[in-house]
This record gives structure tokens, C-alpha cells and sequence, in this order.
């Protein structure tokens, strides 16, 4: 399922880029979440909550959450299940995106990405797999090399520094929702430990 959520997210970046500036525009104003559109009519727009998860703004974008999602989906979707972990991941990205909106109701700026349900997945890594070692590249002024970081470590760093960012970042304004990271990280570390584990 990692594999197949990667795969769905390259194809649709790639029908994106495809389109001319009106399609590309009027595409995104009916797939991103845009606070202002859901809570005016939700009903309609909830399947935002969803299919937002799969576009992304630039290749670099897309790069980026494919690279995490593909580093810390495997072991989590390998204990949970192929069914399990896709609930497990979209819910995630639901939650994110929707307490994202949820901060700036009036907001018209369109909300994408998978990076709120890969943090989901980041927060279930830790609880699940806190010793696991991240190789993680070190550059110091003309040194480099590449450590093996405690997961717990590595994380933790990385959920406090969104913290960080998102409580000093003004969440109406354009760039990267932080806040959404935040809650999609918090709902992967709720909803892991109730999520059965599968047997084989």
C-alpha cells in the first residue's frame, strides 16, 4: 500500500503539471481543502478532507513526503495491514488538514499535500519503533557523513521543531501549513495503539 499511495501521488502530480494555468487553477480550487468552501458548504466538500492528500504544489514538494512516506510507511503498514494502514494514514491526513481549516475558517488559500497524514505516520513510528535507527546525513562546515539516529530522537526533534514553527507562524498566511504536521502527527500517535496489529 506504500508503494501504491506513492505511485497515486506521482500520477497525479504529473496529470497536474499537465495542465494549462486555468485547468491547473480551477483543479485545484475543486480537489484542495479551502477552509473558506468547506465549512461554507461541508457536505460537499468534505471529500476534500481526502483527495487533497494527493496533489502537491512542486516536484521538490512531492519529493520530499514521497521520501518520508516511503522511509517510515513500510514498517508500520508491514505490522498493520495493507486496509488498516491506508485508514490508518488517510484519517491522519484528514485530521490534519481539517484542524488546519478548522484554525483559519475564512481562509481561500487551498490546502494539499501529504505531508499532515506522513506525519500521522511519523507519530505512529515513534510509538511503535522508537529505537529504530534513521541514517541521517551530517554536514559540518567540510565534514560529512552519515549517522544512525534513534527514531525517538530523530522524531522528536523533528515534532519539536514543527512545534516551534507553528506557533510562530501565521497559519492564514501562504506556505507551509506546520499546524497540519502538528495535528497529523498528534492523531497517528492517538489512533496507533488502538489500531489492532495484524497477525499472521
Amino acid at each position: 500500500m506504500t508503494y501504491t499511495l506513492i505511485a497515486v501521488c506521482v500520477v497525479v502530480f504529473f496529470a497536474q503539471v499537465s495542465l494549462d494555468a486555468p485547468q491547473l487553477k480551477l483543479f485545484i480550487q475543486t480537489w484542495a481543502v479551502v477552509p473558506q468552501e468547506l465549512f461554507n458548504n461541508f457536505a460537499d466538500e468534505m471529500i476534500t478532507l481526502v483527495s487533497s492528500q494527493f496533489l502537491h504544489g512542486s516536484l521538490l514538494h512531492l519529493a520530499g513526503n514521497m521520501w518520508f512516506l516511503w522511509l517510515f510507511g513500510n514498517n508500520l503498514e508491514d505490522i498493520l495491514g495493507r486496509g488498516p494502514f491506508l485508514f490508518f494514514y488517510l484519517l491522519c491526513g484528514v485530521v490534519a488538514a481539517f484542524v488546519q481549516a478548522v484554525v483559519t475558517p475564512g481562509s481561500a488559500i487551498p490546502l494539499i499535500g501529504a505531508s499532515g497524514a506522513i506525519a500521522g505516520i511519523m507519530g505512529g513510528y515513534i510509538l511503535r519503533f522508537p529505537q529504530a535507527r534513521i541514517h541521517t546525513l551530517l554536514i559540518l562546515v567540510i565534514f560529512v557523513t552519515v549517522i544512525r539516529i534513534p527514531a525517538v530522537v530523530y522524531l522528536g526533534f523533528w515534532i519539536a521543531l514543527e512545534t516551534l514553527r507553528a506557533a510562530a507562524v501565521n497559519p492564514g498566511l501562504p506556505g507551509i501549513a506546520y499546524l497540519a504536521h502538528v495535528a497529523g502527527f498528534v492523531a497517528g500517535v492517538i489512533v496507533l495503539p488502538v489500531l489492532p496489529e495484524r497477525r499472521d
